[in-house]
């Protein structure tokens, strides 16, 4: 909790996504946490917009990037991820149970044998409790599924980047009834995340603005284990059998997310776009399968 790095945030209005970049402030260097690739869907055309601000933002900055860093394959947006590396450099990390999405996914998809299963599309696959270092900073990889197989939450320091596993205290928490979810896992790891000290930043992918209040991404352990509406100490029924029922009633009223489609054949790429037999980047989409 000594170590406080220096954390600047990029909100997306389209997919009500915060791509995050944590500065280590002694050395300029720094980490991106998901990152995002603008796409128009029914264009079918991709552009650079939001990554060009976090370029612009880390080259006014000079800083020297180190990792790119996924949370978990998302459903919701596209990443980024390949697009600033070939600009900036640094490493693509994700957890290494993208190999269950990439199996999962893969049979949705109809992928060949063509589509690796085995997380090579990325440069680092972390385990649970692996470590890496943000210039003199260390980040610990903390496995927290239950969204998704891959989850995980990244603490550097004082902060802690959460994916999609909670959203702030009057949003809840992810759903969980994506192909590989589960709602008690995903209690389970919520816990891990509380477990942390109080006064501990953390960092949300996501926020919708409930109740028409203004866009925020940044509580810490203590707001979340208090107010959070799914599992905070005020929450109805917050122990696990209680959360597993709103979670799973909550989930059924849902629909898929917008970008699911390209997103998950994207971002189970680790960034890269799926091509057809010309050559040629090319989506498909499943007919009943989701």
């Amino acid at each position: 909790m000594s170590v406080h790095p220096d954390v600047t945030s990029f909100f997306d209005p389209d997919t009500n996504t915060i791509s995050h970049v944590a500065v280590d402030p002694s050395t300029r260097r720094c980490a991106v946490y998901d990152s995002v690739l603008d796409i128009d869907y029914a264009a079918g055309r991709l552009s650079h917009a939001h990554a060009d601000t976090l370029i612009a933002f880390i080259r006014e900055q000079r800083l020297s990037v180190e990792w790119l860093i996924e949370t978990h394959v998302h459903a919701d947006h596209l990443s980024a991820a390949p697009y600033i590396q070939e600009k900036l450099g640094g490493l693509i990390g994700i957890g290494a149970k993208i190999v269950e999405v990439q199996e999962t996914f893969g049979k949705v998809f109809n992928e060949g044998t063509a589509f690796q299963r085995d997380g090579s599309q990325f440069d680092r696959l972390f385990e649970d409790g692996d470590t890496y270092t943000v210039g003199s900073m260390t980040g610990f990889a903390m496995h927290t599924p239950g969204h998704t197989p891959a989850c995980m939450t990244h603490v550097l320091g004082d902060a802690a980047f959460v994916g999609d596993t909670l959203f702030m205290p009057d949003g809840g928490t992810a759903r969980a009834d994506f192909p590989g979810g589960d709602a008690g896992v995903l209690y389970d790891s919520i816990q891990k995340v509380l477990a942390l000290p109080e006064k501990m930043r953390l960092f949300m992918c996501h926020d919708y603005g409930p109740n028409g209040r203004n866009i925020r991404w940044e509580t810490t352990v203590g707001e979340e284990k208090a107010r959070n509406i799914h599992v905070g100490a005020e929450a109805e029924g917050h122990d696990k059998a209680g959360f597993v029922k709103l979670r799973t009633e909550r989930d059924r009223t849902l629909s898929m997310p917008r970008l699911i489609i390209p997103s998950i054949q994207v971002n189970m790429r680790g960034g890269h776009m799926p091509t057809g037999e010309d050559g040629r980047p090319v989506l498909k989409v499943p007919i009943n399968t989701l």
